[in-house]
Formats: C-alpha cells, structure tokens, sequence
C-alpha cells in the first residue's frame, strides 16, 4: 500500500508541474529563509557562551538613582582625587565577598577596547593594534587558549603584555619565538611578552590583540578616561542574590557622601550581556535581544506564508482529487490511510524543497555573511544543522498537509460519485481567511520595510548641529603631545593644499565623555577630576554633563551655531583661564536665567558662561542630547587634532595631513578617521535590520504572489468554458480580467485593513528605542497596501489575460 501511495504521488507531482514547482519553489523559499535567520540567531545567542565556567561568569553594573532618575551603565564605580590615580571602589571583592572565586577589570572604550588603536615598534616593524587593561585572573576567567605562557602569569608582572597569535606573527614570526621578547609602547616603555593567545574566536563579544596588566594602567601609563568593567567568576555554590548583597554591603562605606544619589550593583551572566545591553530604568533588559525576536518572528511568518500557499493550492485543486477519494472509500480505504496519504505527499513536496533549500543556502552563505557582517561557517558538517533541517522539513510538511489532508478525507463518497461535490461556506471562507492571514503578513513586512529604512536613513542623514562632511581626526601622541610640535603641526598643516581649517578638541565630536556631578567635589565618573558647579545650583541638584576642552577655532571649524553671548577669543586674555560655554540643554538643566555672566566652576577651573551654542549631537541618536560644557585649551596632551578638509579635496588634504605628520612625529604611523565614516558605525545594526527587512518582505510578497498565481491559474482552469462562452456573447478582455480580479482584490483590501494597525503598533514600539526619531506617516502604511494591490493586479492580470487572449471556440472544446 505505501508503494501505492508514493506511485500516486509522484504522478500527481508529474501531471500537476505548474503547481508542483509552485508549491516546492514557495516551501524552498521559506525554508531557506528559516534556516538563514536560525544559523543568525544561533550565531547571535552563541556569542560569549564558550567560555568553560560561562554559568558562574557575571559582568557587575550599577544602577544609580538621582533627583528621582534612574540610570544604569557597566563602569566599575570610581572616585578620584587631584594628582592621584582613581580609586576602583569594587577593587578587593574577592576578599570581601568569599563567594567570588575570581576577579578581573577590563577597560573599554568608545567603539575598541580601549577607545583608539596604540603604536607598538619591534626593530622596524611598526603598528597600530586594538587592545586594553585587564586583571591579573583575566584568562582563569575567560577561556582564551593560551599558546604560549599560562593563565597565573600571562598578567601578573606590570612590566608583561599578554599578545594574539596575530600580533605574534606580526613582530616576531610565532606565538613560541614572541615570549621573553621586547615590544616599544608608543614609543616611551618597553614592555616584555609574557604569553600569547589565540586569536579571539568571532562568538567573542570581547575584541582585543593586546592586554596589558591592570596595574601597569594605574603605575605606568597615563591615566585616560575609558570605561572600566568588572567581571566576576562565582562559586557553584554561589547564590547571585546573596553575593549582590555582599558586594552593596562592601560598597556603601566606599562610596562618597553624595546627599540625593545611590549606587547600587548588580550582577548579570555574561552570556546574557551581549543580547540584553540596554538599559531600562538602571537595568539591563533590552538590546540586540529585540532583533532575534523581530527576525524569529519573521522567520516563523514567511514560513507561514508558504504553508498556507500549499494549503490553498492543495484545497482549490481537491476537485481534481475529489474522484479518487470517492473511489477509494468505495474500495474500503478508511479516512486514516486518506490524510496518511495526504501527508505523505506533503512531506515528498517538503523533502523535495529540502533538496533545493541546501542548494541555495550553500550558495547564498558568502553573500549572507557579507550582509549580516557575520561569519557564520557552512552549517553542513554539524549534526545539529541536518536534525533542525529535518525537523523543519518535518515540520513544514504537517504543517502544510494538515488542512489538505483532513478536509480531502472527510469528503463523502455519494456525494462525490454523484459529482455533486460543492465547497462548503465553511471552506471557502477558511481558504479566503488564509490568502487575508498570508497577505496581512506581507504587508506588516512591507510597511516594517519603510519604517526600518526611513529611520535608518534618518539617523545616517539628519543634521547632527554640526557639519560632519569633509571632517576628519588624527589622535595626538607621540610628538604631538607636546605643545611645541602640536601647534607646528597645526600651522604647517593649515597651509598645505586641501586643507581648510585645523583645530583640537579633547574627545572626537561624536564621542565625548560624560562625567556625573555628585555634589560634594568628587565624582564616581568615567570622566573628570571633580564635580560641575554653577552659580544659584541648588542643594541635591545632580545633572550629567558631556564636558570637553577646544581649541580657540573649534566653533568655526565644526560649524557651531551660537544662539546668545560670544565665541571664545584670543584676544581676550581671560578666555583660557576662566570662559566656558554651554549649550542651551545645559542651561536648561542648571535652571539658569540669563546665563551669560553666571560663573561655573570645573576642571578646578572657575570661569564664567560667555557663549550659549545651540543644541547638537555628541552620540547617537538612540540618545538625547546631554547637557554640554566646554572651555578652552590651545593645546592639551591628549585628544584629537580636528581637520576641515576642503570640498572635492580630501585626496590632496590626506597627502598633506602624512607628509606633515611624518615629518614631526616620525616614530608614529599616520592613522585618521573621518567622522561621517565613525557616526554610520553607531548603527551597524540598524542598517543590518534595514537590509534583512528589505530582503525579507520582497521573499514574503514573492512567495504570497507565487501561491496567489496558483489560484489564479487553478481558477481559470476551472472556468475556461465560462471564458470562452463569455467571450462569445461579447465580454472584453479587460471585463473578464476584472471578473477575475476582484475576489482577490477584496481579500488583499480587508488584509490592508487588519494588518496596518498591527503594523503600526510594532513599528511605534520598535522607534521608542530612539530618542528621535521619525513620525509614523499615513502613506507608510497607504504605500504599503497600494503596492500589496499593485502586485495582486499584476499576478491576477498575467494569467487571466492569458486565459481571455484564447480562442472561445478551443475554450468551448476544452471538455
């Protein structure tokens, strides 16, 4: 009997080609598009999640509470006191709290680990690589092959440095010709491989060619302004809650005085901190996290989609199968052995899209990976890949045969040999609700589609407040940190062909610091040595400010708008020791009336407000504008060197830029970012949501215009001799192409209907991530559903015109 049923089937694949490759392209089609999100969503949640002790590891955050503002970050909390290094108030955990087995800082900074990429020289071998600080229990903690050295020594000396197998190669050829050997730091200290480790794996959220000792940070080096993490290896015995509480209990008496602010830690699995990052009134909760739910979400609605074509497809055509059920029963065949059979040829559909499924995810993996930014290997030579192809298959099959299988079993032989067979109301309506359901997904993908590329589009090309084209920034060190050579740099430079304008600034203008004032004259900040304070300031008044130090030409080069007061001036003797300006979210936050003249006191520094610049951005746009304070310094030792390229000149400025930087600072290698480039990279993952949901919403019409395609052809078939009579008594193609159209155009209108206030819910909760962002327009979801109507009407229109053009007389000779 099972011979039988695949002999069937596999005639019914071969008599029906039209259908069968419509119903094996759109399965395919959804599968691939199945497969391709869970190997991205695998990929996503594998990330820090191969670390051998990865249950017991936990990053620390604090949650601090501030005029009844909650906020939340991963630093470590730190005090500072003048002319001393910070003091890590975390430091010692491991003898305070006896639950933590293991302790390590790590610094991070803006984009890279430590912020910038540093210099390193072995004999005349120069580079720039990325790398940072960290604890001596570091590798005890993290499980990063060690190739060379051990975990007890690779960070315990302040003179060592712990290298990649990349940088090893590098310098001295191999990880086992690197240990004992010296490398130049920035051209001042020497510093002595203690051990290598192999190149860190891409599931790493962690990126590093380099770690120094966390010691030699605080001893060594100069002290910059980085973000400091903690990360802890627990006990397995360990109870998180309780060991929190120990960790608040150690830190309290550290913290200062600050009348109006708590700090509180908390503690989250490291292999929870990549997908769940942001944070929601001083916790972590969201994140990427949002995108693997968005795209599973959509992985599951295309899947759908292409069921419900096999579904419809199956169900218009049982007419033609009607006969061979009658018969059947007639012969003694019960209604199990009938939906077997019917599932049985589902799942022959569903392994034959199988087949073509591998075919195109094989093919289309590079282009994946250089979509997403990924690199995801080929998933063919991992067990687990073929048992989720199976079970997918598997599932796909049920899942498409279920409704065919029980409404083509359940037919009555009488009925049916009588030829009396008619579609219930029940099945009609049930068919019409799955093309509505498959629809009203293509049309939420469709208007996802908008949304994600107008917003994307809108943080990429919004006025910033600045003028970001054409602006680019070198980091100052080596020779350029001292005065003499910074400001030869800046004159000679000023001169040379391209070149507009030159200035510094201490931070690069779409990353500047943040420093927490709390009040007392210390701050547990990222950046600064004390707290902001202002003339009127009112007791347990605590506002974040972005703080930087300019040169005097900084307004004019970033093109700044000033709404009150003046810009800073060289002939104004007074303007470097004691002029500040701020900008209007400043003044706003300190509460000020008729700022201009109002002292401030910073930096050790009291001044007084002489210019208001108008509001403009220092990050990304998934923030509001923080309130900004900014003095004047000609030169500091640390910073970025701000260049203003002129119009159509970049190619003759970078020339100039490396002939002059060579020249004076010859032991460094001439390395420039230019701050449009930089500010795109805030959003690497908007655009990688914008390129997937273009991608995604094209396939969920495809596979939508396939399965509708399929019912038009079926419905033509089934109506040819009408066609033909109609043709007869005079109709017009264009009467019977609206005769054809219409059902279906009803069916996409209600669609539209029900999906656009679905839609508009999720993109509306989608944007809130952002702290500006676009309105959600009518002709978003007017665009959406005219395109969805434009598309059935030219499906529709393609075979129906086929099915009008013939001769009525081969349509009334058709039986």
């Amino acid at each position: 009997m099972l011979r039988n049923y695949v002999k069937i089937a596999l005639r019914n694949l071969v008599k029906s080609k039209g259908f069968s490759a419509i119903n094996i392209v759109g399965l395919a089609l959804g599968m691939v598009c199945c497969l391709f999100i869970f190997l991205w969503v695998q990929d996503e949640k594998g990330i820090d999640n191969f670390h051998a002790h990865e249950k017991h590891l936990y990053i620390a955050y604090q949650t601090i509470t501030s005029g009844g503002k909650v906020d939340g970050n991963y630093s470590s909390p730190v005090r500072y006191a003048q002319g001393q290094p910070p003091t890590f108030l975390l430091a010692d955990l491991q003898t305070a709290v006896p639950e933590v087995k293991y302790q390590a800082f790590y610094a991070t900074g803006y984009e890279l680990p430590w912020g910038h990429p540093e210099t390193f020289q072995a004999g005349e071998k120069k580079f720039k690589l990325e790398g940072s600080r960290a604890g001596q229990d570091f590798f005890k903690i993290f499980s990063y092959p060690l190739l060379a050295g051990n975990a007890e020594t690779a960070l315990k000396e302040i003179g060592g440095i712990a290298i990649s197998r990349k940088m090893a190669a590098l310098f001295f050829g191999s990880p086992e010709k690197a240990v004992g050997k010296s490398l130049r730091y920035e051209n001042r200290l020497d510093f002595k491989v203690s051990a290598v480790f192999e190149n860190l794996p891409v599931q790493s959220s962690l990126k590093f060619d380099f770690l120094f000792n966390w010691d030699a940070q605080k001893t060594k080096l100069e002290w910059s302004s980085n973000d400091f993490r903690t990360y802890l290896q627990l006990s397995e015995t360990a109870d998180v809650k309780t060991v929190e509480t120990k960790i608040n209990r150690f830190l309290q008496p550290r913290l200062a005085n600050s009348k109006g602010v708590t700090t509180q830690i908390g503690l989250q699995p490291l292999s929870e901190q990549y997908l769940h990052s942001n944070f929601v009134n001083g916790k972590p909760e969201g994140g990427r996290i949002e995108y693997v739910r968005i795209f599973s979400g959509v992985a599951i609605f295309i899947l759908l989609i292409a069921c419900i074509n096999f579904m419809n497809l199956a169900t218009a055509r049982s007419v033609k199968r009607a006969k061979e059920v009658g018969v059947r029963k007639v012969l003694g065949s019960n209604r199990s052995h009938l939906i077997g059979q019917f599932f049985g040829e589902a799942l022959l559909l569903a392994f034959l899209a199988m087949g073509v499924t591998l075919i195109l995810v094989v093919l289309l993996m590079p282009a994946f990976n250089n979509f997403t930014g990924k690199q995801i290997e080929s998933p063919l030579m991992h067990g687990s890949f073929w048992a989720s192809l199976v079970g997918l298959t598997v599932f796909t099959g049920l899942l498409a045969g279920s409704y065919p299988a029980l409404f083509l079993s359940s037919l009555q032989p009488v009925r049916i040999l009588k030829g009396v067979l008619r579609f219930t109301q029940s099945a009609i309506w049930f068919r019409q609700g799955l093309t509505v359901f498959q629809f009203g997904l293509a049309i939420i993908l469709l208007v996802a589609t908008i949304v994600v590329s107008r917003q994307t589009n809108y943080v990429q090309k919004t006025h910033l407040g600045y003028d970001r084209e054409n602006l680019l920034y070198i980091r100052v060190e080596g020779a350029l940190s001292t005065q003499k050579n910074y400001l030869l740099f800046k004159e000679q430079a000023s001169k040379m062909p391209g070149i507009a304008m030159v200035d510094r600034s201490s931070e690069a203008p779409h990353a500047m610091g943040f420093v927490v004032d709390d009040n007392d004259g210390s701050a547990e900040t990222n950046t600064g040595n004390d707290a902001i304070n202002w003339e009127g300031k009112q007791k347990n008044t605590s506002v974040g400010f972005k703080p930087t130090s300019v040169g005097f030409d900084f307004v004019k080069l970033m093109n700044l708008k000033i709404i009150e007061g003046r810009d800073f001036s060289r002939t104004n003797a007074t303007d470097s020791t004691d002029a500040f300006m701020v900008n209007e979210e400043a003044v706003r936050l300190m509460g000020l009336k008729k700022p201009i003249g109002k002292w401030v006191s910073a930096w050790q520094k009291k001044g007084h407000i002489i210019g208001i610049l108008k509001d403009y951005h220092t990050h990304s746009l998934h923030e509001p504008i923080k309130p900004l304070i900014v003095d004047v310094k000609e030169y500091e030792y640390f910073g970025v060197i701000l260049v203003r390229t002129k119009p159509g000149q970049t190619k003759e400025a970078l020339a100039s830029l490396g002939q002059v930087y060579r020249t004076l600072n010859p032991n460094y290698p001439f390395d420039y970012q230019f701050i449009d480039q930089e500010y795109e990279k805030l959003y690497r993952s908007e655009q990688v949501m914008a390129k997937l949901s273009n991608v995604f919403a094209v396939l969920a019409i495809l596979i939508s215009c396939l399965g509708l395609l399929g019912l038009v052809m079926f419905s033509t078939e089934q109506r040819t001799k009408e066609i033909g009579i109609r043709k007869v008594l005079g109709a017009s193609v264009g009467e019977i192409v609206a005769l054809f159209s219409k059902d279906f155009i009803r069916l996409v209108l209600v669609s539209i209907l029900i999906a656009s206030p679905i839609a508009w819910y999720a993109m509306n909760q989608w944007l809130q991530s952002f702290a500006y962002k676009i309105d959600l327009a009518w002709w978003f979801f007017a665009a959406s559903g005219a395109g969805a109507l434009a598309i059935t009407l030219l499906t529709v229109s393609f075979q129906s015109i086929k099915a009008a053009l013939v001769n009525p007389v081969t349509s009334l000779r058709s039986e």
